[in-house]
C-alpha cells in the first residue's frame, strides 16, 4: 500500500508488524503483535482526528482508495452497462448503467478514474468530456422514463479542460445536466467518494440528497488551482492555505449546508478497507432512497429546487 507523508509513523509500525508475522516462530510474538497492532490503531486515529484540510485532499487522492467500479462490484447486483451518447462517442470517465442496490432497482452514473496507468489516461484522470456529461444525461432521462432512482458516485477533479472537450461544448453539456437534473422527476442521490471538483463534480451532483465520503472533498476548485491564482505558485505551503479556506472538506460542506450527510469510512480510511466503506455506503444509500420513495414526483422536484435556491443564503441582524 502507497504511504502517504503524513502516514510514515504508522508505515514504521506496520513494517515491525510484518517483520514479527513473517517469522517461523510468530506464534511466540503474540502479545509483542497485540501491542504493536494496538500501538498503530491508536496513532492511526489520532493522526486521522486531527488530519488537515490538505492532508484530506491527499487522502481523497489515494490511489487505492475505491472507484464507481469497485462500488459496483461490492454493492451492485445484476450490473448492465450503458454507453454512449448518441451523438459523438462513449467516454470512459463516466460510468453508466442499470443496477440492483438492496431492494432498489437503480440507474448508476459515476467518475471513473482508473486503476492504472494505461485506465487512468484512457479515462482521462476522471475528467470528463462533453460526451461523458451527455451520456450521463440521457441515461437519468432513461431512468426516469421508468420511475427508477437515480445513484450518482462523483470523483473528478475537474472536467476535461482540452480544446477539443471545449470545441464540442464542455460548457453547455454541464449546463444542460444542472438544468436537467434540476426538475427530473425520480430520486436522485449523489455521493462524493473522493473528489469533487467544480463544475466537473456539479455536473452529476444535482440531487435531492448529497453525501460526503468523510475524507473526500467537494469545493469550487482544486487546492493548487485556488493557489495558483492567489499566490502564483502551488506549494504545500500555499496548497494548505487555500485548501483550508476554501471550506471543501466533508464536515465544512455539511455545516455550510452544501451537503446532507457525512458517510464514515474505516479507520485510516476508505482505502485500508474498501468492504467497510461500501457497507456504509450500500446503507446509506438504501435508507435514503427508502425515504425518498415516499414523495411524488411534483414534491421532488420542488423541494429540490427549494434545497438549491436557499443555498448560500444569509439573513442580516
Amino acid at each position: 500500500m502507497i504511504t502517504l507523508p503524513f502516514e510514515e509513523p504508522i508505515a514504521e509500525i506496520d513494517r515491525q508488524i510484518k517483520s514479527l508475522e513473517e517469522r517461523e516462530d510468530a506464534k511466540n510474538y503474540k502479545s509483542e503483535l497485540s501491542e504493536l497492532q494496538e500501538t498503530r490503531n491508536s496513532l492511526l486515529k489520532k493522526l486521522y482526528e486531527n488530519i488537515t484540510p490538505w492532508q484530506t485532499v491527499k487522502v481523497a487522492r489515494h490511489p487505492d482508495r475505491p472507484q464507481t467500479t469497485d462500488y459496483i462490484r461490492m454493492i451492485c447486483r445484476d450490473f448492465r452497462e450503458l454507453h454512449g451518447d448518441r451523438r459523438f462517442g462513449d467516454d470512459p470517465a463516466i460510468r453508466t448503467g442499470f443496477a440492483r442496490i438492496g431492494p432498489h432497482k437503480v440507474m448508476i452514473i459515476g467518475h471513473q478514474k482508473g486503476k492504472n496507468t494505461e485506465e487512468r489516461i484512457n479515462c482521462h484522470f476522471g475528467c470528463a468530456h462533453p460526451e461523458g456529461y451527455r451520456k450521463a444525461l440521457h441515461k437519468m432521462k432513461l431512468a426516469e422514463k421508468f420511475n427508477i432512482p437515480i445513484v450518482a458516485f462523483v470523483d473528478t477533479p475537474g472536467a476535461y479542460p482540452g480544446l477539443k472537450a471545449e470545441e464540442r461544448g464542455q460548457a453547455q453539456a454541464i449546463a444542460e445536466n444542472l438544468k436537467e437534473m434540476s426538475r427530473l422527476k425520480t430520486p436522485v442521490v449523489s455521493i462524493v467518494i473522493g473528489e469533487g471538483g467544480s463544475g466537473g463534480a456539479l455536473g452529476i451532483a444535482v440531487a435531492d440528497r448529497v453525501a460526503m465520503l468523510q475524507f473526500a472533498w467537494y469545493s469550487v476548485i482544486s487546492p493548487e488551482g485556488c493557489a495558483a491564482i492567489l499566490w502564483k505558485e502551488a506549494n504545500d505551503e500555499t496548497n494548505l492555505a487555500a485548501a483550508t479556506n476554501l471550506a471543501l472538506t466533508s464536515a465544512d460542506n455539511l455545516r455550510n449546508g452544501l451537503i446532507d450527510a457525512i458517510i464514515r469510512e474505516p479507520l485510516g480510511g476508505a482505502h485500508r478497507d474498501e468492504k467497510a466503506t461500501a457497507t456504509n455506503v450500500e446503507r446509506w444509500i438504501v435508507d435514503t432512497l427508502t425515504d425518498l420513495s415516499r414523495f411524488n414526483p411534483k414534491t421532488l422536484v420542488q423541494r429540490r429546487y427549494e434545497k438549491f435556491a436557499n443555498m448560500g443564503v444569509t439573513t442580516e441582524k
